[in-house]
């Protein structure tokens, strides 16, 4: 038996024999038959930036739910949030029903979206999301066709693997909607034109999305969809002038633009939308993962006229704009404003990028350190002058960080970039807890030991 404190003071009793147990039941009657493999972590609780295992063993969390809880586990005015709204109402059927907390978070991201972004449709994932705010292009364009990119990730439904670009997510799935031409991503460190410059990468990648739109498409272009900054694909971060080239083409062509701002919204590059830091506006932005702090919901945010184009009868979400799940969500955006915490994931953004750049200098293991605010991936090659992916490296880097009680993500397409996404509440001693692990990993891995 191990105990352990919570912050009250008091203690909880726990054991190994719930922890396997729970792996057991998980074994016998969970499908999880879609991921390679579930970690050996039985979260019994958790709490800021830690989770506890059911056999008393504590993590540093530094995945954050795949960058959900970017307020930090059960964050005290959220959870206040969601127990008044409890005592209120759990469900009341958002679009048959006026429901108080409901219209109230659709005016609060009017008033901190982007640009002329003001009438909110909720859902409950971030596929929900995007596929209404591929509705909402069609019918308010009369087109049908969308644009997206390579190593784009959108959602596990059919119509947002459709607009995926990573075959590993999309393997056994179709045939996909038509109608979809794909782009090059702008990952200057893998990129189609053999050069370096990252403005000479963003350049030609705008280029052949007005390519796509000429030889790719019928001219019934309905959207652009894009991730500002890439996760799944490998924690893309494009050059700086990327989307203001690409809104250009966009412009000529009367072709909208999705912002799929799912994994990268809410505080985590450093702003509170990462699309912020490139200078342009789109016209239909996607939250989810971050809005809520843990709890299921997504918003799909558009302009007024573009809101307005569904029909009666076109389209609904049973659960979506659940009551508590809104009531969290302003909560959160409070928290985000009150802590600054989009300015805090700036600030140990920087801390973090500096010194996994001068692991570089160490660990050859590291091709690549790239990210935005604390969305980072460093991008671990087996060779740098081939580049290589080192997947297996990164399977054990994460093991090893793991076992020295750090929770991190692997992701892109190869499965070679360790991901480092904590909750914008960590502090800086933990982050460099966090490194060390890391660090101390990379020379295990790198020795082949």
């Amino acid at each position: 038996m191990v105990t352990h404190g919570s912050r009250g003071g008091t203690t909880a009793t726990v054991g190994s024999a719930d922890h396997e147990a729970t792996i057991e039941k998980y074994r016998r009657y969970v499908n999880t038959s879609f991921v390679a493999s579930v970690e050996p972590v039985v979260v019994e609780r958790a709490e800021g930036t830690t989770v506890w295992d059911a056999d008393g063993t504590a993590y540093l969390d530094c995945f954050a739910g795949i960058a959900v809880v970017n307020a930090g586990h059960r964050h005290p005015r959220v959870l206040q949030a969601v127990r008044d709204q409890l005592e209120k109402v759990v469900h009341a059927a958002t679009y048959i029903y006026h429901v108080p907390v409901v219209a109230d978070l659709a005016e609060r991201l009017a008033e901190i979206t982007p640009g002329g972004l003001s009438k909110t449709f909720f859902g409950n994932s971030g596929a929900e999301g995007i596929e209404t705010a591929m509705r909402l292009a069609k019918a308010h364009t009369g087109r049908h066709e969308f644009i997206t990119l390579t190593h784009a990730f959108h959602g596990r439904s059919a119509g947002t693997l459709s607009v995926t670009g990573n075959k590993g997510r999309k393997t056994r799935g179709g045939p996909y909607l038509p109608g979809i031409a794909f782009a090059p991503a702008p990952y200057v460190y893998r990129n189609p034109f053999g050069t370096d410059d990252p403005e000479t990468v963003a350049e030609r990648c705008a280029e052949l999305v007005e390519w796509a739109v000429a030889y790719q498409s019928s001219g019934d272009v309905a959207a652009f969809i894009a991730e500002p900054v890439m996760g799944e694909g490998g924690i893309l971060v494009p050059p700086a002038s990327y989307f203001r080239r690409v809104k250009e083409v966009l412009d000529r062509h009367g072709i909208l633009f999705i912002a799929d701002e799912v994994q990268s919204g809410f505080g985590r590059t450093g702003t509170l939308f990462a699309v912020e830091h490139f200078g342009v506006e789109p016209d239909i932005l996607v939250a989810a993962k971050g809005i809520a702090d843990g709890f299921p919901l997504s918003a799909t945010i558009a302009r007024p006229e573009i809101a307005d184009a569904l029909r009666p009868g076109e389209h609904l979400s049973t659960f979506g704009g659940n009551p508590v799940s809104c009531a969290a969500a302003l909560a959160n955006i409070d928290v985000m404003f009150d802590e600054r915490l989009p300015e805090e994931a700036a600030r140990k953004g920087e801390r973090v990028l500096a010194r996994l750049r001068e692991m570089a200098q160490r660990h050859a293991l590291i091709g690549e350190v790239r990210g935005l605010g604390l969305m980072i991936g460093a991008e671990l090659v087996t060779d740098r002058a081939t580049k290589e992916p080192a997947s297996a490296q990164a399977a054990q880097v994460r093991r090893l960080c793991r076992e020295a009680g750090v929770l991190i993500g692997v992701g892109g397409p190869a499965g070679n970039v360790v991901r480092f996404q904590p909750p914008l509440t960590i502090t800086d001693q933990e982050l460099d807890r966090a490194l060390d692990a890391l660090d101390a990993a990379l020379t295990t891995v790198g020795e082949g030991r």
